[in-house]
């Protein structure tokens, strides 16, 4: 089984950065593509970015783009989403999401993954 644990979230003004972790154990790490999204109050859960097996391939919905970076490190089986130039708008509780079978992995569809984090809150003041 596997599981994930978020870490890295918090409270900052607009214009920081912070770098979400999310460490993986049980299951093999290096062959799942891996994705966070994220979920506001009343709304529904939004993929923010995605990445390949071996680190190769990213995606990135059209808000976040130039301003985070999805990375992953199958040594420690961590997957990071650095997030710089942060804006109010990108308050959410942020979680990382695993797909067991990369062949059936739509990088942004919630419904294929299988595996999920608890979530992290991060607060972006103005």
């Amino acid at each position: 089984q596997v599981q994930l644990v978020e870490s890295g979230g918090g409270l900052v003004q607009a214009g920081a950065s912070l770098r979400l972790s999310c460490a993986a154990s049980g299951g093999t790490f290096s062959i799942y593509p891996m994705g966070w999204f994220r979920q506001t109050p009343g709304k529904e859960r939004e993929y923010v970015a995605a990445i390949g097996m071996s680190g190769v391939s990213t995606y990135y919905t059209g808000s976040v783009k130039g301003r985070f970076t999805i990375s992953r490190d199958n040594a420690k089986k961590t997957v990071y989403l650095q997030m710089n130039s942060l804006k109010p708008e990108d308050t959410a509780v942020y979680y990382c999401a695993a797909e067991r079978d990369w062949t059936k992995w739509n990088p942004t569809s919630y419904e294929t993954y299988d595996h999920w984090g608890q979530g992290i809150q991060v607060t972006v003041s103005s």
